[in-house]
């Protein structure tokens, strides 16, 4: 394993988030976020955290909104699901990324708190993400938006939430979803691909955690079981056609990178247009290490992504950026 110097001289004395004992890695989880903190400001956007209806019987789901500010038109809507192994995280999480989205790029973005596992297994945060995706496109105008630009995206199980949101918005024929990113997804619980074998020791996530996570997602579920639905593990859909087009990153030495590339070629197969980039000598999470070359180029990549998709052009009019 030859991971990116810069990238290994970053996690050296990082906190890491192991996901055994959910009250631990919430700990860590936010150690390691303050550890990645890098200075921002909020100018170019306006940010405001509330709370927006949950899923039918659910409690209301806490948002945090970022409008641009001084949009001349209505802006492309992102609806942003943090990672933590559906164990950790929060709205600060991605704080930083979605400032950039907003106050940079022009998007209005709604960064979702969803519900956490293991008090709140599977359904619990995906209902709450598919309930502010739909909440997101209802309301657009009321934060700047443009409901016929609506898109999901995540990192991690954010990814997974994004793919499983565009799922079940094509399914019931739910928001006009345009676009979803899904930054090294978790997509498969069964485990079973060579780099999940592999890479049992990466740092940040390994596949021990891997296991530890679809634990306590799952619930009463056993991971790789029959009874595993396709909005837990998308991986397990029958049929990706119709679904909106995609852009997925994967890292070279992270124990998900081979069910990302297998989801990335079964959407092209279905149809759907599709962007795909893997990053040697990357590992899981890495575009949050911005002292790194690496992670500084694959972030500003999905924001050229992400503006080059929700400008409303056809995939045949896409210009691809120029690599610096």
């Amino acid at each position: 394993m030859t991971l990116d110097a810069e990238l290994a001289a970053a996690f050296d004395g990082m906190p890491y988030v192991g996901l055994a004992d959910p009250a631990e890695a919430r700990a860590a989880m936010r150690d390691l976020v303050s550890a990645l903190a890098r200075p921002t400001t909020a100018e170019g956007a306006d940010v405001a955290d509330r709370t927006i209806p949950g899923p039918p019987g659910a409690p209301p789901v806490p948002v945090r909104i970022y409008r641009p500010r001084g949009a001349p038109h209505p802006a492309p809507v992102l609806v942003y699901f943090h990672g933590g192994g559906f164990v950790t995280g929060g709205l600060d999480n991605e704080h930083d990324r979605c400032l950039a989205f907003a106050g940079e790029d022009g998007i209005a973005v709604v960064s979702v708190d969803y519900r956490l596992a293991p008090e709140h297994p599977f359904p619990a945060g995906f209902d709450d993400c598919y309930a502010a995706t739909v909440w997101a496109h209802a309301h657009a105008a009321e934060f700047g938006g443009d409901p016929r630009r609506v898109a999901v995206g995540g990192g991690s199980a954010g990814g997974a939430l994004a793919a499983a949101v565009a799922l079940r918005a094509r399914d019931e024929a739910g928001p006009p979803l345009v676009f979803q990113m899904l930054l090294y997804p978790v997509l498969d619980d069964r485990m079973e691909t060579p780099s999940m074998r592999a890479f049992t020791e990466p740092p940040l996530f390994n596949r021990a955690d891997v296991g530890h996570m679809w634990r306590h997602y799952l619930g009463g579920r056993a991971a790789g079981g029959a009874d595993v639905p396709a909005y837990a593990a998308p991986a397990r859909a029958a049929d990706l056609a119709g679904l909106p087009r995609a852009y997925v990153l994967v890292a070279e030495y992270d124990p998900l990178r081979d069910e990302g590339l297998g989801y990335a070629h079964r959407l092209i197969v279905a149809g759907v247009p599709t962007e795909l980039h893997h990053v040697p000598g990357a590992c899981h999470g890495f575009d949050g290490i911005m002292s790194a070359r690496l992670g500084r180029l694959a972030f500003e990549e999905q924001r050229a992504v992400l503006r080059r998709c929700l400008s409303g052009a056809s995939p045949e009019g896409w210009t691809w950026p120029v690599a610096k």
